[in-house]
């Protein structure tokens, strides 16, 4: 074997340059980070990984949802005469009621569990690495009360003119008085979307989708269509809306590398959706009751 060159051998006391080697590949550039590439099985495991955590949560919501939106077209119902009910009544009788809806609640954020047990690494927390903690909560509460003026208003405008152009259907809220518990079930409701949405969609998916080399808008428009897509069974209208709304928040995630922000915002958001959509509901019946 020939002898290195001066010019190639390591200084004394230092190590020698690590090579790539395909065993080790060298680290790809990714969005302005250095993200190790990987090679085909570990790809290929990563696929399967984002497959199953998909069929699991909301890419199963996703399928629901088409098939929905198509059943709705191809309904004799015209669309704007068709309604989707929100958080509605699990059984007449009350404690039954309670019960089925505080347990979907809470085995509804299992998926949340799942993926960051699947992010955590050794000497790195998946709520770190995702931004979801409360190390800047300040900034993070201010950040989604911004997102939330961004993202509300025209969300509301969008549905309201669907509403009148006949592609989406009428959002039927749960009354929020008809037990004393019913609003605080509808404020943990909010809360698990919040999480399932942002946690998986967001946080979860990007870093996967990362490490598997896809580019940063490819990663944000694949997440926003997702979202757009588990929303369908609404009609057209919030489908496009919540692309909008992925597009946005997938571009903040990649600005601050925080889930919380977007987070606080989609809490809140569906916050007033679930318990201040009925109130607005009584007030202007004609613009958002279902048609007769």
């Amino acid at each position: 074997m020939p002898e290195r060159s001066a010019s190639e051998r390591p200084a004394p006391g230092r190590p020698s340059p690590e090579r790539p080697s395909p065993e080790r590949p060298a680290p790809a550039p990714q969005g302005g980070l250095v993200v190790p590439a990987l090679s085909r099985p570990d790809k290929t495991r990563l696929y399967w990984e984002v497959a199953i955590v998909l069929g699991l949560s909301l890419g199963a919501s996703a399928v629901y949802s088409i098939v929905s939106i198509i059943a709705r077209l191809t309904d004799v119902t015209p669309l704007a005469e068709q309604s989707a009910t929100l958080n509605g009544s699990q059984s007449p009788r009350e404690w039954l009621d309670f019960t089925y809806q505080f347990l979907g609640i809470v085995f509804g954020v299992f998926a949340v569990a799942l993926v960051l047990f699947l992010l955590w690494r050794p000497g790195l927390s998946a709520f770190r690495r995702i931004g979801f903690d409360l190390t800047r909560p300040g900034r993070d509460v201010l950040g989604g009360l911004g997102l939330l003026l961004v993202i509300g208003i025209p969300g509301l405008g969008l549905y309201l003119a669907g509403r009148a152009l006949g592609f989406t259907v009428a959002v039927v809220p749960s009354p929020i008085d008809t037990f004393w518990w019913t609003i605080p079930i509808l404020v943990l409701s909010a809360l698990r979307a919040a999480l399932l949405e942002e946690i998986i969609v967001v946080g979860y998916l990007f870093t996967r989708l990362r490490e598997l080399g896809w580019s940063r808008w490819t990663i944000i428009l694949s997440s926003a269509v997702l979202r757009g897509s588990y929303h369908l069974y609404q009609g057209i209208g919030p489908f496009f809306g919540n692309v909008a709304m992925g597009v946005v928040f997938g571009w903040c995630y990649e600005r601050w590398g925080r889930t919380m922000p977007l987070v606080v915002t989609h809490w809140l958001l569906d916050i007033l959706s679930f318990v201040g959509y009925p109130l607005a509901l009584a007030w202007f019946p004609g613009l958002l009751a279902p048609a007769s």
